[in-house]
């Protein structure tokens, strides 16, 4: 039911936790799921605290911190949290963007990669390819956009192929059901059954993710700790093995917001 805590659930992770409290419960979306995941498992090594981590769509994961359900940590794109945050569903002042990720196109490994450098040739493809494969979250809804600017969309909609929440458009391309998908980067970065084209100049979509305490985290400061920690040189390294960037940081930003 809306505005109903979920349990914390028993695990014996909760061992790890300082002063033997529960894991922290972190929220992201699928695209970081990745490196979240090897970044939580570091973290526990390190400093003795576990996480636990739910990975789902971005529009469900969004749903469900609105709908009042107790996390202490979420991670999902700068756009959607901010919406949380200002709805009062993030600790006040805690949102620090932790990631980039940029969208690529992708073709089944064993089909020949069609011409892609141009915007000219990536609308050849698209007007050539029988279906075409996008995600739910931030980047299908800038693909949608895109192609609507260009004229494209229309055009398009009959052969679109949305992959279901949770599901990666790689898994669409190796089923045989589209012959192009685009997706994050980092969703398709570790898929052996497809391989990656860059989108041309013009039409780059770069997305990025945030991190922030959720408001009705029963651990703050431990919740905190982790997002500083999800903006430290450990977590930079992580972000490009799994085809993502660490944001730029603000010249002027307060030494008080730097975490080492």
């Amino acid at each position: 039911m809306a505005g109903m805590e979920t349990p914390r659930p028993e695990s014996a992770d909760a061992a790890a936790a300082p002063g033997g409290a529960g894991a922290l419960r972190c929220l992201s979306s699928m695209a970081t799921r990745q490196v979240l995941a090897d970044l939580a498992a570091r973290y526990r090594a390190e400093r003795g605290d576990a996480v636990e981590l739910l990975s789902l769509g971005g529009v469900e994961a969004a749903r469900r911190v609105a709908a009042g359900e107790a996390f202490d940590v979420v991670v999902l794109a700068a756009d959607a949290l901010a919406a949380l945050a200002g709805a009062g569903h993030l600790q006040p002042g805690s949102l620090r963007a932790v990631a980039v990720s940029d969208v690529v196109a992708a073709v089944p490994a064993d089909m020949p990669a069609p011409p892609f450098a141009t915007q000219a040739q990536c609308i050849d493809a698209l007007r050539a390819a029988p279906a075409i494969g996008y995600s739910t979250g931030p980047s299908g809804t800038a693909l949608l956009a895109l192609w609507q600017r260009a004229g494209l969309l229309e055009a398009l909609r009959p052969r679109l192929v949305q992959a279901p929440p949770g599901v990666p458009v790689g898994e669409l391309l190796v089923q045989g059901r589209v012959a192009i998908g685009f997706q994050q980067r980092s969703e398709l970065v570790h898929h052996d059954g497809v391989q990656r084209l860059e989108m041309p100049p013009g039409h780059e979509i770069v997305t990025v993710f945030s991190a922030g305490v959720a408001a009705r985290s029963p651990f703050p400061a431990r919740a905190a700790a982790f997002v500083a920690f999800l903006q430290s040189p450990a977590a930079a390294q992580a972000l490009l093995t799994h085809g993502m960037a660490p944001p730029a940081r603000p010249a002027a930003e307060p030494e008080g917001h730097r975490h080492p």
